[in-house]
């Protein structure tokens, strides 16, 4: 018989109809899954197979706009989600308004299809989900299961209405003590890679400890989620660079460990990122739900994306209402020959391109998902810039040499380290928040470091980049600062820590002084002055936490929260509540 190993998570809500959804689940043997809801939608999808795990990911159709409805798993007959023992609330499925037609102005929230009291978006990345041996938790309380808690516990709690994950939901590179024993009973791990995730049966432990907290997995079946990987989804500083990228191709286990990665993203978390429509043009989830086994089918697509990154788009957009989300992908995309080094290849670049600056009347907030931060430290973000100077052999060979050692020991591979991709992104954000139709804000929504802050960047009097930008026909001319307010905003991590050591050099990487030996890094390795300059403008808070963006038309308001171990157990501790466009 089969039963429901894990999910469900609700993944993607369609906020133009308002009436459909997907739901997703793995089974413990082939079966038909059916999401059935109070208010009568429903959907079904048999299990599809990869390497002996069955999954299924339910298009929910007929779902009623504006309404919250409780909804229940089903294999054949039988109910298997929620619990019979649960003391949650149920899952349920929320949907907007039905969007109406914009009247003159922009951006009501009846036209946004959004609800009266506005979109919330929250979001964080980095969380380390193993529950600690012994009780004692060193890194303090998870921040996404005290916001189940919080939400559970309170049924008249503000939700988000979507939950952006951005980056290492899973660490393939540092296991807990429950997952290696779990390795240990099926391999020697005095061999190499040791304690880290070898093939994808052994990524499945990693997303059974991460999903299967009661409190988490009733969470994401209720609040919809959009997530990204990182570098921890696969390795520590993955992409760094071309020399990289030979050194680990040259090991013999690292071709089943990619491979693996790139399947087990596919499966627990690309699939969900998608539309109905996108998954039913989908090539590869077509071959391997076609077959009975669809495991040689993924598998042949990992390798050849890895093979060739430009074949695979994980890059998406999503539309909330009249919020625009982009999620790009900063890790698998990029080009390392030191030559034509850059975050994202061409056909990445320009998709981004289209996707930012497509029909801007469409939107009053733009939001840009990046795993990694684009403003860093001054002082981290010369370093990084004048890193790949040397590398790109500005100095010469032995300066070069030098340089590909700094970046691997320093980890310096943000975007500072791909300095032309850095410039265009400047350029495209100034586009977007400078035409006519310019949203209320833009913001670049980060995680990865490990602490959260706040940065606002200035353009100078003339567009940045190379003249393309004042090429196009919503360039408002030199001269002029972008209308939309621009920030960047950083929140890592969920769940995890950093040294106090690299705290004090993230703070001084903000100070005067670290600023001029930015300067002198700047004059050593020729990198030329940075198309902005910017401030912080909040933080560095160091901690367990969430930020959520409350979009209301074109309002804005921010709000960070931390998880803190108080009397009563973990609880969340608001840390910083600012609006972020103009009141009135």
């Amino acid at each position: 018989m089969a039963g429901l190993r894990l999910g469900p998570l609700l993944r993607y809500v369609d906020w133009e109809s308002g009436s459909t959804a997907t739901v997703w689940v793995e089974a413990s043997r082939p079966c038909t899954v059916e999401v059935r809801c109070a208010d009568g939608a429903s959907g079904t999808s048999p299990t599809f197979s990869v390497a002996g795990h069955h999954y299924a990911l339910v298009v929910v159709e007929g779902l009623t706009p504006g309404s919250t409805t409780a909804y229940e798993v089903l294999i054949g007959s039988r109910r298997v989600w929620p619990p019979d023992d649960t003391r949650l609330p149920p899952s349920t499925i929320t949907t907007p308004p039905m969007a109406t037609p914009a009247g003159p102005g922009k951006g009501t929230a009846e036209s946004a299809g959004a609800a009266s009291d506005g979109v919330r978006i929250s979001f964080g990345s980095c969380r380390w989900a193993a529950a600690p041996d012994g009780g004692h938790d060193p890194v303090g309380p998870d921040a996404l299961v005290t916001l189940a808690t919080h939400l559970a516990a309170d049924p008249a709690a503000e939700r988000p209405d979507v939950l952006l994950l951005l980056g290492d939901q899973v660490y393939a590179d540092e296991t807990s003590a429950t997952t290696r024993r779990r390795l240990a009973a099926r391999r020697d791990l005095k061999e190499p890679p040791g304690a880290e995730i070898a093939d994808y049966e052994e990524y499945t432990y990693l997303y059974d400890e991460s999903w299967r907290d009661p409190e988490v997995r009733w969470l994401l079946s209720t609040v919809p989620s959009c997530m990204i990987f990182d570098d921890h989804d696969v390795i520590d500083d993955w992409n760094t660079s071309a020399a990289w990228q030979r050194d680990i191709r040259a090991t013999p286990w690292w071709h089943e460990r990619i491979v693996s990665g790139l399947m087990s993203y596919w499966v627990h978390q690309h699939l969900g990122n998608l539309s109905p429509a996108e998954l039913a043009a989908d090539p590869v989830y077509a071959a391997v739900r076609a077959s009975p086994d669809g495991t040689e089918a993924l598998r042949r697509f990992a390798a050849e994306t890895d093979a060739d990154p430009a074949r695979t788009r994980w890059s998406y957009r999503r539309v909330f209402g009249r919020v625009r989300l982009v999620m790009v992908d900063t890790r698998a995309a990029r080009v390392l020959a030191e030559e034509r080094r850059a975050m994202l290849g061409p056909e990445e670049a320009d998709w981004l391109r289209k996707a930012v600056l497509d029909d801007p009347a469409s939107y009053d907030h733009l939001l840009i998902g990046s795993s990694l931060p684009w403003l860093l430290p001054p002082l981290v973000h010369e370093a990084e810039r004048w890193n790949a100077s040397l590398c790109a052999g500005v100095r010469g060979d032995r300066w070069a040499r030098f340089g590909e050692k700094v970046r691997r020991a320093g980890d310096l591979e943000h975007w500072a380290a791909f300095p032309e991709s850095f410039d265009r992104l400047a350029e495209l954000l100034w586009e977007a928040a400078s035409g006519p139709d310019a949203p209320a804000t833009v913001c670049v929504l980060s995680g990865d470091v490990h602490h959260a802050y706040i940065t606002e960047p200035r353009w100078p009097d003339t567009p940045p980049g190379d003249g393309h930008a004042s090429a196009t026909a919503s360039d408002p001319g030199p001269g002029r600062a972008p209308v939309s307010r621009v920030l960047q905003l950083t929140c890592s991590p969920v769940h995890n820590s950093v040294p106090r050591w690299i705290q004090a050099g993230f703070r001084f990487g903000w100070s005067q002084t670290g600023r001029r030996i930015g300067r002198f890094l700047s004059r050593h390795g020729r990198t030329g002055a940075s198309p902005v300059t910017w401030d912080r403008a909040g933080g560095p808070w160091f901690g367990n936490q969430l930020m959520t963006l409350t979009l209301l038309g074109r309002k804005s308001a921010l709000t960070l929260v931390q998880a803190t171990a108080g009397k009563q157990g973990p609880q969340l501790e608001a840390v910083l509540e600012r609006s972020l466009t103009p009141e009135g």
